[in-house]
Order: structure tokens, then sequence, then C-alpha cells
């Protein structure tokens, strides 16, 4: 029996990761699909809780994984590379074992990082070197080194290295930049298909649509990174302060060139309205961390609108946090109890706030996964999307 077990764990460990289209809108492009790899099955639309370190901030992996019941989380190639280091990482048997979380792991490439620290930055043809936030310490990542650190993170999606330009940018910026970022891909894509993963398991490699919010940029590069037939696709540079409507109308233009039959992954995006929209648009993965920062600072997203529980009119209000909601610690603690929570700066109130929001926004896609598949998500997502801007 042993022996059977252990054959049958090894085939697991190597199966081939494989993407289906299950349900597609008849009035818009939602799509309910799943993703099948090493590490479980991802059913989109999907949220992915930002664990950047190695954990999401304040939250225990077994609240992500029977609370807030996440498929997928994400870590950051960049801060992971600095702190715990990547022979840490290696030594423990990849990320997975260290964080002792079964499920999935994507890892953005740093690619954001390098972006955010515009004033300690050189970018060149061969990569970036930038200086550490954390001591000033001198660091350089190529598209090469980028590939090589995820693979010993052991990411199940490892992202392309790329560079996000800023907003406002001028034209000719953001051609350049999507050009350097067509290139740091062709190196990239080279890197990932000469090098063995280095745990038991299929790794899984996802170009990046840039172009600041010109469509000609948009359509170019969504062309481009179609054409390297990937395992899926991501949209990179927006919600990076550019109008809402810029977002959708670039997110329209891409996911009218990106390949139906793979996964399409929007990068830190958003607030809930955010969600239900580019679902609208065809989109089916997606990450931020507004859901523990904002909680963290109070805000609550519930199926009814916005909760600052910092307000005084939730002094006296006894009521459950939030009725609806799909997490232990909406059944458990009262607005009025968190409220004084916050009032006295304990960390227990930060820890509930990011439990709530990330069940909310996971159960909001288990939701929109429902109705894409009953074939009511256009009705359901317009109120929705009425209710979530109400502020409370």
């Amino acid at each position: 029996m042993n022996i059977l077990c252990n054959y049958l764990n090894y085939i697991c460990q190597y199966m081939t990761p494989t993407f289906k289209l299950e349900y597609k809108d008849n009035l818009t492009k939602a799509r309910a699909c799943t993703i099948k790899t090493s590490h479980g099955e991802i059913n989109t639309p999907v949220f992915m809780p930002v664990g950047t370190l190695g954990t999401v901030k304040g939250i225990h992996q077994k609240e992500l994984k029977e609370e807030i019941r996440a498929d997928i989380i994400l870590g950051n190639t960049y801060h992971l590379y600095l702190r715990p280091g990547i022979e840490v990482i290696e030594k423990a048997g990849g990320l997975h074992k260290f964080m002792n979380w079964e499920n999935n792991i994507l890892t953005d490439s740093g690619g954001y990082q390098v972006y955010s620290l515009a004033s300690n930055r050189k970018i060149k043809e061969d990569g970036v070197e930038f200086k550490s936030h954390i001591d000033g310490s001198k660091h350089f990542f190529s598209p090469e080194a980028a590939v090589d650190i995820q693979k010993s993170i052991g990411a199940d999606i490892i992202m392309a290295f790329d560079e996000c330009p800023p907003y406002p940018c001028d034209y000719s910026y953001a051609e350049n930049s999507m050009n350097l970022t067509h290139r740091w891909l062709d190196r990239c894509i080279k890197r990932f298909n000469s090098s063995p993963s280095k745990y038991n398991y299929e790794q899984m490699f996802f170009p990046i649509v840039q172009g600041s919010t010109y469509k000609d940029l948009r359509k170019i590069s969504a062309d481009y990174v179609s054409s390297r037939h990937c395992f899926g696709n991501a949209i990179g540079g927006l919600s990076v302060g550019e109008p809402h409507d810029e977002m959708y109308e670039m997110t329209s233009v891409v996911c009218e060139i990106l390949p139906e039959t793979k996964p399409r992954y929007l990068m830190g995006v958003g607030t809930p309205v955010n969600l239900l929209e580019n679902i609208a648009l065809g989109i089916d993965m997606f990450d931020c961390v507004m859901p523990t920062r904002n909680g963290r600072n109070g805000m609550l997203f519930t199926s009814e609108g916005i909760i600052n529980i910092k307000n005084r009119k939730w002094e006296f209000d006894y009521s459950l946090i939030d009725d609806s909601g799909s997490t232990w610690v909406d059944k458990t603690y009262s607005k009025s109890y968190l409220r004084h929570l916050f009032s006295v700066n304990e960390m227990l109130g930060r820890q509930i706030a990011s439990i709530h929001n990330l069940g909310f926004y996971s159960s909001l896609m288990r939701d929109a996964r429902k109705k894409i598949i009953e074939g009511d998500f256009l009705n359901w997502k317009n109120k929705m999307v009425e209710k979530l801007k109400n502020r409370l």
C-alpha cells in the first residue's frame, strides 16, 4: 500500500499543468475556467491574496486554506530574494515547504518593485541595477536571473521580467519600454525552456503585455506576447494611477487579441468593482494588496458597500461584522467590538479586518463563477457594482 501511495504521489507531482475553458457568458466576455497543477485546481475567476514575504500579512496558512479558501497566493521575487534569501528557501525545499503551503503559488518577477524603486535603480539592456530598500546594498536583476530565482523559489507560475512604465508617460517612453520588455521576454523564455525545474513538479511561465495607455502599443504587445505560445498571459502596467475607464479600455483591447484558450491575468487589480468589470472583459486572474492593506486601515468591503470601521457611527452597533460573510470572523465579532480594537490600536483588529476582506474577495469570485455558469452574470454584476460603490 505504501509503495502504491508513493507512486501516486510521484505521478501527481509530475503532472502536466492544464487549462480548460468550461463556460462562456453569452452577454459579456466573462469565462469560468479551471487550471490544474501539481498543487491542485485553480477555479476562475480567481483572486490571489498577496503574500509578498512568504506570508499574507497577518493571516495563518490554515485560515487562507480553510476560511478564505485560496486556490493560489502570490509571492514576490524581489522581496524573497532579499529576505530570507534564495539559499534559505532552496534548503527548505522551496517556498511551499518553507511556509507550509500546499496550494499554488505565483511569483511576481520583481519588475513592479523595480518600477517602484525609480530613484534607486538603473535600467539597462542587460537588466536592472538597483539598491536594496533595506540597507542600500547594490543588486542586479537580469531576465535570466529573474527566471532562475523564481525557479528556486518554486513558484507554480513564473512571471516574465518586464519594465512597468510610469503613468503618465509619453508615447516614446512607452514604446521603448514595451520593446525592451519584449526583448527581455525572449531571454526569459529561452532561460525558462533551457533550465529544469528545481523541484518535483512542472512550472508554468506567463509573459506580460505592456504599452501604457496607448491602444496601438497594447495591440502590438498583445500580438507579440500571443505569438510566444506560453501557458498563460498577463496584462501589466495598469492600476498605476490611470482612470478606471482607461484601465477597462486597455483590458478590452488586449483581451480581444490574447488567445481564448489560455488563462488571462490582470496584475495588481484592484477594487471589488474593478474585478467584476474586468471579469466581464475576459480576465480570469487577479491580485492586489488592497483587501489586506485597506483592511489594516479599517476599511471593510462587503456585499452592501464599504465600511470605515473607525467611524463613530459603529460605536454602538452590536450587529455582526457581515451577516452574509463567508469567514468565521464575520459570524463571531460585532462592528462595535472591531471598532474598539482599532481605536486602541490592537493588532487583532487588523487581523480580523484582513481575514474578512480576503474572504469577501474570494467569495465574490466564487459567486461570479457561479453566475457565469448559470448564465446570469451580467444582471448580477450590474446590481453588485452599484451596491459595492456604496459608502455605508
